[in-house]
């Protein structure tokens, strides 16, 4: 922000009644832990007061609202040697994209962090969450309704919806905006005339007229700007590329940020992945050929679930994507709001449903379901090691491991194959039994008795069971998925 817009944003933030749930004033830092305690109540009170954002303010007086001016600006405190909010982000979950703006109000200090509305769950700070009570900041879980309703709440505005960037004049459009992508990807011709591509996107609520400009929304921001960086709340969500040495991020080999909007780059990441990913140089017919690691159906979905699926409430990290020597990690900010288990079958739920109809009309992945069912049909038929789903705090991360022969393949990888391919099996409406996982894995019809193995040890781990338990015969058993009927 101009330091026009963070005055004016000051003055909305004054004319509050009073200090309340989702507004809080200080002279000065009151410590690093009452600090991140506060960033908490304020994100959860806000959340249940139908706010987007709440604030924190140093430099006015609690009272009298007066501007008095702070010690030091926000970003000059450090608690030890680390930046105090560097050192608060890190005992945030989830790490909510809070703002901090210092500048100075005529000669006085003035610090504003802006604090994004909880949402589906609450803020926590060193494992608690907090709620503003009146003026008082108390622990949530004195308070089961109000956590509840937290649990239960919805983005107030939905990302795609708001305004990215606002009143751009009509000829700044085009050096903001790649239009011609648009019509390229939709196979669409492209209009000679401007105003006819700013009447088409206009029409998908990618720009919004307001008056004699335009205002950008988040959804033509991310997928056709230009570049991300111009646009504050988008510039950290740009797809990373990184190609390590080894099998760990030790060293580091290539490195690339691509800064242009998903429906501009999608197609490009994709080309330099493939020219990070090493190759099996294979000899066929006398001639030397090179064989690709990995399926590219494969990687093109699981980077589009990646960026279709991410939270962008969550602040300092976008999608990822990680080249090591035996394997792809891609991943995205943002806990799944499906069972990783539950990744292949399940009908797909997404956080931004504009962005995934969209990139599903520029058929940047699967139309219907998730795609997930591809990769594993995929990573079957290349004879990989079973994918990975895994769930973490606050991002979801995806694992596609290189070729890998049996004996190398871990106890877990063995059962996370065997649950794939039965669960893959159901949904196609057939069953997996020993012989259709021994063709999973290439073995020997003889060494049979390798495949019940892993069968017995998939269902000792609740992951599949028989679909018919009263048949005592094990040569013909058939089997199903833990959750099918």
């Amino acid at each position: 922000m101009n330091i026009l817009a963070l005055n004016m944003l000051l003055d909305r933030i004054r004319a509050v009644a009073k200090e309340n749930q989702w507004v809080e004033f200080k002279e000065n830092n009151t410590g690093a832990e009452a600090v991140g305690k506060r960033i908490s109540a304020l994100a959860n009170s806000a959340c249940l007061h139908a706010q987007q954002y709440g604030y924190l303010v140093f430099g006015i007086a609690d009272e009298s609202k007066a501007i008095v001016g702070t010690e030091k600006h926000f970003s000059e405190l450090k608690r030890g040697k680390e930046e105090l909010e560097h050192w608060i982000i890190q005992r945030l979950n989830p790490r909510i994209d809070f703002r901090v703006y210092d500048f100075f109000h005529d000669s006085s200090k003035i610090s504003i962090i802006q604090i994004p509305a909880a949402v589906a769950q609450p803020v926590r700070f060193m494992q608690n969450a907090y709620i503003r009570i009146g003026s008082i900041t108390r622990k949530l879980n004195e308070f089961p309704d109000k956590e509840r309703k937290i649990w239960q709440s919805t983005p107030i505005e939905k990302f795609e919806h708001q305004i990215a960037h606002s009143k751009v004049a009509v000829n700044k459009l085009n050096a903001i905006l790649s239009f011609e992508t648009y019509f390229e990807l939709l196979k669409l011709p492209i209009p000679t005339r401007l105003d006819d591509m700013i009447q088409r996107f206009e029409a998908e609520k990618l720009i919004i007229r307001s008056g004699d400009t335009f205002n950008i929304t988040n959804l033509g921001a991310i997928l056709f700007a230009k570049n991300l960086e111009p646009f504050e709340e988008l510039r950290r969500k740009s797809i990373r590329l990184i190609a390590y040495e080894g099998t760990n991020r030790l060293a580091t080999k290539k490195e690339y940020e691509e800064k242009r909007g998903y429906a501009v780059a999608f197609s490009p990441i994709l080309r330099l992945l493939d020219a990070f990913i090493p190759v099996n140089e294979v000899i066929q017919h006398a001639l030397r050929t090179n064989i690709k690691l990995y399926p590219d159906i494969a990687l093109r979905e699981l980077i589009a679930n990646a960026l279709i699926h991410q939270d962008f409430s969550i602040g300092g990290s976008g999608t990822m994507i990680e080249v090591f020597k035996d394997r792809i990690e891609i991943s995205n900010p943002g806990k799944p709001i499906i069972d990783v288990l539950r990744f292949i079958d399940h009908h797909p739920r997404s956080r931004n449903e504009r962005l995934a109809h969209f990139m599903r009309r520029l058929n940047f992945c699967e139309e219907r379901g998730s795609g997930i069912d591809k990769v594993i049909a995929a990573c079957e038929a290349h004879q990989l090691p079973a994918p990975d789903f895994i769930d973490g705090n606050d991002y979801t991360r995806a694992i596609i491991y290189a070729p890998r022969p049996w004996k190398k393949m871990s106890k877990e990888g063995k059962i996370r194959a065997c649950y794939q391919h039965c669960t893959l099996k159901y949904i196609s409406g057939e069953y997996m039994t020993n012989s259709t996982l021994r063709k999973r894995f290439n073995i020997e019809e003889k060494n049979y008795t390798t495949a019940s193995r892993v069968i017995a040890d998939t269902a000792k781990s609740n992951l599949i069971k028989d679909s018919n338990p009263m048949n005592k015969s094990r040569k013909h058993a058939k089997y199903i998925p833990f959750w099918a009927s």
